[in-house]
């Protein structure tokens, strides 16, 4: 990523963030607005440095779709992603301004654990995973294999667990439980990915099914 494009990413995401925010609100003078964005900046701010000093190759990989995306992937993705971006206003609007929903503090709390931990997750991931791209392909050309170490070594699908943590973590940090709607719908559309997904992998990289029999599941530990 040149210098440019990093100095626009670190300038527009938190003033888009602001926006997804404040706009359903109405006014600026909502506190868990400004707490949510500071720990969102917090958090994916130290994830986008520890990526760069661990595995910089990983900007270049997740910066746009591959040719050889599946066109599944693709209308997969576009269905999910309303439901992505319409999570953060969505509960804003629920909890700084009509106030549907009434959630105690320690599901806040909750929600901010399961923001964090689920950041955590994915950077732990893509620290390890040089293949993690945004899209659902082989990667022949950069001589693709089975990564089996980190949290590959108990569940096949870390990066998927990081992301339904945080789309249940953001819904619940904003102190909106009609926001777990498109969080339900984002996610349900995730699993059947991993689905596909896998079966993509067993069928066609090498190693991948002596993997799975390894690590028996895909998405949580002991149970599924």
């Amino acid at each position: 990523m040149s210098r440019v494009a990093a100095i626009c990413y670190a300038v527009g995401l938190p003033l888009a963030l602001v926006e997804l925010v404040f706009l359903p609100v109405g006014h600026f003078d909502w506190p868990p607005g400004w707490l949510f964005i500071g720990f969102l900046v917090v958090a994916y701010g130290a994830s986008a440095l520890i990526l760069a000093w661990v595995n910089p190759v990983i900007y270049r990989a997740r910066s746009r779709f591959q040719p050889g995306t599946k066109r599944w992937d693709l209308i997969l993705l576009w269905l999910m992603l309303p439901a992505m971006i319409a999570e953060i206003p969505f509960a804003a609007l629920d909890a700084g301004r009509m106030s549907w929903s009434m959630v105690p503090a320690f599901i806040v709390v909750l929600g901010y654990v399961l923001l964090g931990a689920g950041i955590a997750l994915g950077t732990w991931a893509q620290a390890v995973n040089r293949f993690f791209e945004p899209g659902v392909r082989l990667q022949r050309e950069r001589g693709q294999h089975v990564i089996s170490t980190g949290p590959y070594a108990i569940v096949r699908h870390p990066g998927y667990v990081s992301a339904l943590m945080v789309f249940a973590g953001l819904a619940l940090a904003l102190a909106s439980w009609w926001a777990l709607i498109p969080a339900a719908w984002a996610s349900a559309i995730l699993i059947l990915r991993t689905q596909r997904e896998d079966a993509l992998l067993r069928a066609e990289l090498d190693g991948y099914a002596d993997y799975a029999q390894r690590t028996r599941f895909r998405l949580v530990p002991g149970l599924w």
